[in-house]
């Protein structure tokens, strides 16, 4: 498989030492760079409050001044989910933070850690999702971008507004809010009607009865306010959606040689560690506010989940042998890959 220049980048700076926090300011001579960054939630979420603004706090202060920054939200021209991607590889903005599955197949090899049950930890599907990347088994799809960091959230809930979800069976029938293609299959495989929409408009599409409920994190529902009208939720862990955080290569390639350094030293491997304690943070905040309305948690146990996966067998069998026909050469191995990548990080 032919590697890219960006690929070979990141594969030279993966291994960051002590974090850049603790390195000194290093840049004088640099003209001022503002980096325009993007993303599809509100400002108020963790994605900008604890890790985005942070981290560009972070090269603002060590690169003395060099790099400035402005975030762009989702109440912003650049907030559009399906659209992040787009933003970065064209340089409309510098670096994006979004859902690989938005819009649907933009990353195919990418949506193989989102099948049923294949993670349970954000931090052990996060650690298995950027190996693929590094090891070169996500094919072609970020070569256009200078890869800061992939992850994904802990494994994802069913939550509802007035038909509770108990087995595999009852989600026949249900209209429900997906993250990308995987988890649709996996819905429709089940008689759901799997819808894709943005963040901003799942609040209305459940007001008005145009969706069931939807598949998601904790975060979520807290952070679009959902929990106001849902009222049962299925602790089932069923998928996890991945993400990414890409930037414009030409913009990295135009900074000085000090701040790429920052930029590498505190990305990929050395951000990985953070990803755990901020989705603990993010998931703990969604269950209180559920809990303080005294909504229904319907908790799976793990036997009752092993028979879901073995249900779940022949949708996975037949979301593999799509993504073959659509030209991926190897998406058996990539999924056994990923399983073992995930077992052996959560070990």
């Amino acid at each position: 498989m032919k590697t890219s220049v960006t690929r070979r980048r990141a594969l030279g700076t993966a291994a960051a030492a002590a974090g850049a926090l603790a390195m000194p300011a290093v840049v004088w001579g640099q003209a001022k760079t503002t980096l325009k960054i993007s993303h599809y939630l509100p400002a108020t979420h963790g994605f900008q409050v604890d890790f985005i603004g942070p981290w560009a706090e972070m090269l603002k202060q060590k690169s003395g001044g060099a790099i400035d920054y402005k975030i762009y939200d989702s109440t912003t021209a650049f907030g559009r989910a399906d659209r992040q991607a787009d933003q970065a590889r064209a340089g409309i903005a510098d670096i994006a933070f979004g859902l690989c599955g938005i819009p649907r197949g933009r990353f195919p090899h990418s949506s193989v850690i989102e099948l049923p049950f294949v993670v349970d930890r954000a931090d052990s599907g996060s650690r298995a999702l950027w190996q693929l990347y590094q090891d070169g088994r996500l094919g072609s799809e970020y070569d256009d971008f200078k890869v800061l960091l992939l992850m994904t959230h802990p494994g994802a809930f069913v939550h509802t507004v007035d038909r509770p979800m108990r087995t595999l069976a009852d989600l026949k029938g249900m209209r429900l809010r997906t993250p990308g293609p995987a988890v649709s299959a996996m819905l429709e495989y089940e008689g759901a009607s799997a819808l894709t929409l943005p963040p901003a408009e799942i609040y209305q599409a459940l007001s008005k009865g145009t969706i069931d409920g939807l598949t998601t994190t904790w975060d979520l529902v807290a952070t679009v306010h959902a929990n106001e009208i849902l009222k049962y939720h299925t602790d089932c862990r069923l998928y996890a959606a991945a993400f990414y955080f890409l930037m414009n290569p030409k913009t990295y390639d135009g900074l000085d040689d000090d701040v790429r350094k920052l930029v590498d030293e505190s990305t990929g491997d050395a951000m990985l560690p953070k990803v755990g304690p901020w989705w603990d943070k993010w998931e703990a905040a969604g269950k209180e506010d559920a809990v303080k309305r005294n909504h229904e948690i319907i908790v799976i146990d793990d036997a009752e989940r092993d028979q879901w996966r073995e249900q779940l067998q022949p949708m996975i069998a037949d979301y593999l042998a799509g993504l073959h026909k659509q030209g991926m050469e190897d998406p058996k191995g990539l999924y056994q890959r990923a399983l073992e990548l995930v077992q052996q990080y959560q070990a």
